[in-house]
């Protein structure tokens, strides 16, 4: 049986608010946890931003639930610092950690005032990144001049196993070139044609018999009505083609680059239904395309209402 998670969305509550959520998700019996890794929201209608590592400590200590994220440990974080990071969770929570590295969007990395990559060289920065950190996760002084510059760097206080750590892929193309250096997947929900063909595509580029992950996005409220506009409110900024989402580098960038979006296009990229046996049904398409852990990220804002009914009658049915 997969296992279920809720998505704790940092773009949209705050760090206070999320650590109540994720108590309540467990309550309601969700398996899991993970989380976004943002220095700014998609939109100000979002207007949240807390940091995740900080965030990670706490929800880890005030629930036993095993935890995620997804980040990017190039930009505005450098892979040593990340790797310390990870190790220093994997070692406080030993098996419950984690993370999914991704090449990072210009609307996070772009603070430094460094110039923006193309996605080539962000690829290959990101995978020289996760061999510098797996090294410094097995205890070795680690130098390295190439895409990434490390000079003499080692961790002493070292996680009892390395954490998991999977490629974040949007495309097939980046699913398949992931395949051969990452430990899974983690990939959104997407149409069912473009997200098997993702899945294939990773398979068939070295991951066969690897973990995949989905973050499911749906808007799920009291009517239909309200999951419709609730969607259209919070997440229109976040249904761009990928290219234009990595090189925006603002919120209001984003909000201007998404005023033509329109329902149909929303329908497209979020589950939004009101009918918990139509979110159940989508649910097990997933389980039956092969993956092995769902997130749930309710897009609106009724976050209560979701993590309770979907507790009492959805994950009682997905097996």
């Amino acid at each position: 049986m997969p296992k279920i998670g809720y998505h704790a969305s940092h773009e949209q509550f705050s760090p206070r608010e999320l650590l109540d959520l994720v108590r309540r998700a467990e309550q309601a019996r969700f398996d899991a946890a993970m989380c976004s890794d943002h220095f700014h929201p998609w939109s100000r209608a979002q207007g949240e931003s807390g940091h995740a590592w900080s965030w990670l400590g706490a929800a880890m200590a005030l629930t036993r639930l095993p935890f995620g994220v997804v980040t990017s440990p190039v930009g505005r974080y450098h892979p040593a610092v990340l790797s310390q990071a990870a190790a220093t969770l994997s070692q406080l929570f030993p098996g419950r950690f984690w993370l999914a590295a991704g090449s990072g969007e210009a609307l996070n990395e772009a603070i430094t005032g460094e110039p923006w990559p193309d996605k080539s060289q962000r690829n290959q920065r990101l995978q020289e990144a996760a061999a510098a950190m797996r090294a410094l996760w097995r205890g070795e002084e680690v130098s390295w001049q190439g895409a990434i510059e490390i000079d003499k760097a080692q961790l002493y206080t070292l996680p009892p196993e390395p954490p998991l750590l999977l490629a974040a892929a949007l495309t097939e193309a980046t699913a398949r070139w992931a395949a051969g250096w990452a430990d899974g997947l983690i990939t959104i929900s997407q149409p069912k044609p473009q997200m098997r063909a993702l899945v294939d595509a990773f398979r068939e580029g070295g991951g066969e018999g690897k973990p995949i992950y989905l973050q499911v996005k749906l808007s799920y409220a009291k009517d239909e009505q309200a999951a419709l506009d609730g969607a259209m409110e919070q997440w229109r900024t976040n249904v761009l083609p990928p290219k234009t989402s990595q090189e925006l580098t603002t919120p209001a960038q984003y909000e201007a680059a998404a005023e033509s979006v329109s329902e149909d296009d929303i329908r497209r990229a979020v589950r939004v239904s009101c009918d918990l046996q139509r979110q159940l049904a989508w649910l097990r398409e997933d389980t039956e395309m092969g993956f092995d852990h769902l997130y749930l990220h309710n897009v609106n804002r009724e976050q209560h209402r979701f993590i309770d009914d979907f507790g009492e009658h959805v994950l009682p049915g997905i097996a």
